[in-house]
């Protein structure tokens, strides 16, 4: 670029960003003090200048990288480096810059093995964690805007969460991505492939994630946090091969190696069947974290024994959905508890309770049951697995799932119950804030919008029609305006705790809970 271009208002603004960045990669050791001038250079080159700030440049620290790069980001649009300004395109951007100020894959794996050996696993993860967010895989600008309450139930506190961290794509983008052929590399969002991807419209960049290889059963895993951190450094755990989602022993035997190694973190497993199991059912992968979850705090109310495990103890736990918690010191006996408790309900019918194991299907025979598996180490040390019985049969009263939200909560949530909200912390969908905030309205008075949901059926909020006027009726329209969102996030609260009781294979009614031992009993559990 010519110096003529360089002089500009915005290309001085975004020169001195590039300085206001490389000083902070510097002080937040991305780089080191020897590669300063290399990682200037990169991006002066990356848009296209051929010097760098002349003047004095801003020495304040930064909280975090967002403010510079959104001048970049600005500047790399009106210099054609990213075709629309929305915000795949700037995130496309966004990631090759901050890439440019990271240490290579085997430089942070050297890194991390280095810390744990001198200062133990948690200063390790402590580093790397602060490392994901300040190259801003983790974009902490985002997550800072998701909504958070805490909502009373018969259970404890329940988390609930509105996710606005998941950038939109504009609908011009969603036909683009729509026209593009079925991606072949990587496989999927987890491959180890994703490390320094430049992204597409279709796939998210990834120059700035960093992933750590572990073993797990004597097999090639590895480690990467969330970039969307939906709880406290919410970690990914995910084969080295894109092999499918598999419940096994093994799979059992893996997390309870993860909780030895990380003892500070739990680790958990979606589900493997569909309809009670996660979104990606095409790479066999974990989530975990340093979180306490409700269910960690969900009292045990029935505890028993079986003469085939000493040392372990089973108890049904206070739950809304039905989960047998396995406690020992000794990990060999409880991976032996677990996997034969789960081997058992895998082949368990009891029809009086609609829980059939298998059905036939065209000549196939479909199986129905399988387990959540949640592992964290317990008090003193011991160690803690949390079963939590599934089922996905279909009924002509509930197409959806018997054990899944049904249709009169579709309006909040009807989407499969995986690993997260199973132990308590609700992900609602982004829609739900602008929707909420406005039946908060109607119940503040708004009465244009409760008139437009009475007359107009194609009303943006008309899903949630029924559930306003309930609302009305209930609580009236004149509540004041922050006592109607309390109101409506507490109603919202309620349903979620009852879509996770409608994913409970057992109810919490005495005939449930009659039929939750009847397993336990047909187990030898005593």
């Amino acid at each position: 670029m010519d110096n003529d271009k360089n002089t500009t208002p915005a290309a001085q603004q975004a020169q001195h960003a590039i300085e206001q960045l490389v000083l902070f990669a510097l002080r937040r050791q991305l780089i080191a003090e020897a590669d300063f001038d290399y990682s200037r250079n990169a991006l002066l080159d990356q848009f296209g200048f051929s010097e760098p700030y002349a003047g004095e440049a801003d020495q304040s620290e930064l909280e975090g990288p967002q403010a510079p790069l959104d001048v970049l980001m600005e500047y790399g649009y009106q210099i054609g480096l990213i075709p629309e300004n929305t915000d795949t395109y700037r995130d496309l951007l966004d990631a090759r810059t901050m890439g440019l100020l990271m240490a290579r894959p085997s430089e942070v794996n050297r890194e991390f093995y280095a810390l744990k050996a001198e200062q133990g696993i948690e200063a390790a993860t402590d580093r790397f964690y602060k490392l994901s967010i300040d190259s801003n895989y983790i974009r902490m600008d985002r997550i800072s805007k998701n909504v958070y309450w805490l909502q009373e139930s018969p259970y404890g506190d329940i988390e609930m969460t509105i996710n606005l961290s998941k950038p939109e794509k504009s609908s011009k983008e969603i036909a683009m991505a729509r026209l593009l052929p079925p991606p072949v590399y990587p496989k999927c969002l987890l491959c180890r492939e994703n490390v320094g991807y430049a992204g597409r419209v279709n796939h998210p960049p990834r120059q700035n994630l960093r992933i750590i290889p572990l073993e797990l059963n004597k097999e090639k895993w590895f480690f990467q946090y969330s970039p969307y951190v939906y709880y406290n450094e919410h970690c990914i755990i995910f084969h080295h091969d894109h092999v499918p989602m598999k419940l096994t022993k093994d799979t059992l035997k893996r997390l309870l190696g993860f909780v030895e190694a990380f003892p500070h973190y739990f680790i958990g497993s979606n589900a493997d069947l569909p309809i009670v199991g996660g979104s990606i059912l095409t790479h066999d992968h974990f989530q975990g974290g340093r979180h306490t979850f409700p269910i960690q705090k969900a009292p045990n109310e029935q505890t028993f024994t079986h003469p085939a495990y000493p040392g372990v103890s089973l108890s049904i736990v206070k739950w809304p959905m039905s989960v047998l918690r396995l406690n020992g010191a000794d990990p060999a006996v409880l991976l032996e508890c677990g996997n034969a408790l789960y081997e058992a309900w895998k082949n368990y019918s009891d029809p009086a309770a609609e829980v059939l194991a298998f059905s036939e299907v065209e000549g196939d025979t479909q199986p129905h049951n399988t387990v959540t598996p949640i592992v964290r180490r317990g008090q003193g040390g011991s160690f803690e697995m949390d079963l939590v019985l599934r089922n996905n049969r279909t009924s002509e009263q509930y197409p959806e799932g018997i054990f899944h939200p049904h249709r009169e909560m579709h309006h909040i949530k009807k989407e499969n119950i995986g690993l997260i909200e199973v132990m308590g912390l609700a992900i609602l969908p982004g829609r739900l804030k602008e929707e909420l905030d406005a039946i908060a309205g109607v119940l503040a008075g708004d009465a244009v919008v409760l008139e437009a949901l009475r007359s107009d059926a194609a009303h943006p909020l008309a899903q949630h029609a029924g559930w306003a006027e309930e609302l009305v009726e209930r609580f009236g329209t004149g509540l004041a305006r922050e006592e109607a969102v309390r109101t409506v996030q507490n109603e919202v609260g309620i349903k979620f705790t009852h879509i996770l009781e409608h994913a409970g294979v057992y109810k919490r009614t005495p005939e449930g809970q009659a039929a939750f031992r009847r397993f336990l009993q047909s187990f030898g559990a005593l």
